[in-house]
């Protein structure tokens, strides 16, 4: 076969391959797809995840000790250490006063603000010369302890505390730290917060309407403060103890039951509120704070109307002893004692609060006195206010911890005079 005769037969092979590609059927498309779910090469973009909550602080290190030990050879950390038996002071505060402009504006509050406060300014005042005294703060719970006598009674026995050589030991104890309604329009903290840094701090409305977070406008947070600036203040890690009442919640919380109505709204918020001041008062634990009963109404002991201290106990024990842990601490409202005398005679109310589990029995006097009761296992005191008051009129007996003349600020307070001992 020529040349020529081969090149058309490979030519015609072709043609006829070609033709035959071309008449083949398609293949069948694939059925239509199930429109419940996406393609599997269309699914959406999965969602960012969410920021991750930045990791709260470590607390710092806060050591509580127990001034009824004696250190090892009698001296800690360079410090000797010597037994005390003589008399602890015990000064109460109510909550301070952060704006006295707010305070002390003509209204009919101003009185009552003048009487029984101090300003901020004031209570660091007060602070400093209680140090520069020679005074270091110890925890009430710590000066006097339980036991059984000889007949296997229990008894109150007034502990020795083995203090660093030459301080005086002081009880400091805050009185109605609930933050009442009362109180927000006139110039106080709103309620305690944490803060950033994991430490306690206020959260208030200044008088310019703006939101202040801070730990120098109320007695909590300035007084952490202070000893964190004067460790030696502390030496055991004492801070105050504070007397709460439950009718307004506490620390600026509304945990309270609302007694005239109520409806699963309230219950809702009441839990809430509950939920949130748990790790304020589990950070006031940690680092030195306790709690005592004020009564959940702030009702008169003296009365005699026993049906209705049980309910208030039962309330107190509820709503705010469930919150912040048992307490042997009871402070008298308006400083009024049970029964109308209760250091010379027991009677019914004072044996109910003692069979709740109350030790210790807080009014209020002109010195710090104390006395442990022979008939019941019980100790009474009473303590020193600090205040509008005593600033004004009773100099001579406070100059063991301040003078007054130095503390009280006369250029924010109403102008009500002072006493003679001012001379």
């Amino acid at each position: 076969m020529t040349k020529k005769a081969l090149a058309l037969l490979l030519a015609l092979t072709l043609l006829l391959a070609l033709a035959a590609c071309a008449a083949a059927p398609s293949p069948a498309p694939d059925p239509a797809p199930d429109r419940t779910e996406p393609p599997a090469d269309s699914s959406p973009d999965p969602e960012p995840p969410e920021p991750a909550e930045p990791p709260a602080p470590e607390p710092e290190p806060y050591e509580i000790a127990d001034p009824k030990v004696m250190p090892e050879g009698g001296v800690k950390d360079g410090v000797a250490y010597a037994a005390y038996d003589g008399l602890v002071e015990h000064l109460f505060f109510h909550p301070v006063i952060a704006y006295p402009e707010l305070a002390f504006d003509g209204d009919a509050q101003e009185k009552g603000l003048d009487d029984f406060m101090v300003t901020v300014d004031e209570f660091n005042k007060i602070l400093s010369s209680v140090y520069e005294r020679g005074y270091v703060l110890v925890d009430i719970a710590d000066v006097w302890s339980e036991t059984t006598d000889e007949a296997g009674n229990p008894v109150m026995v007034r502990n020795t505390l083995y203090l660093p050589e030459g301080k005086k030991p002081v009880v400091f104890s805050y009185d109605d730290t609930n933050y009442y309604p009362y109180m927000l329009e006139n110039g106080f903290a709103y309620k305690l917060v944490i803060g950033e840094d994991g430490k306690v701090w206020s959260w208030g409305i200044d008088p310019q309407g703006n939101e202040v977070v801070s730990r120098d406008l109320d007695a909590i947070p300035v007084l952490d403060k202070f000893v964190e600036e004067h460790p030696d203040f502390s030496p055991f890690g004492a801070k105050a103890c504070l007397s709460l009442t439950g009718y307004e919640g506490i620390l600026g919380y509304r945990t309270q039951t609302d007694t005239k109505a109520w409806d699963d709204a309230k219950e809702a918020n009441r839990q809430a509120e509950r939920q949130a001041v748990q790790p304020i008062i589990e950070e006031l634990r940690r680092t030195g704070w306790t709690f005592g009963s004020h009564t959940w109404g702030h009702i008169r002991l003296g009365s005699g109307n026993l049906g209705k201290i049980q309910a208030d106990t039962e309330k107190w024990m509820d709503e705010v002893g469930s919150l912040v842990g048992p307490t042997t601490i009871l402070f008298y409202p308006h400083g009024e004692r049970p029964d109308g005398n209760d250091w010379k005679q027991t009677g019914p109310v004072f044996q109910y609060l003692q069979q709740q589990g109350f030790r210790v029995f807080c009014s209020v006097g002109v010195e710090s006195f104390s006395y442990i009761k022979k008939d019941i296992c019980a100790v009474i005191c009473d303590r020193l206010h600090p205040d509008g008051t005593t600033l004004r009129y009773s100099r001579n007996r406070y100059l063991q911890f301040y003078d007054a003349k130095d503390i009280m600020d006369t250029s924010v307070r109403p102008d009500l005079g002072v006493g003679e001992d001012w001379a």
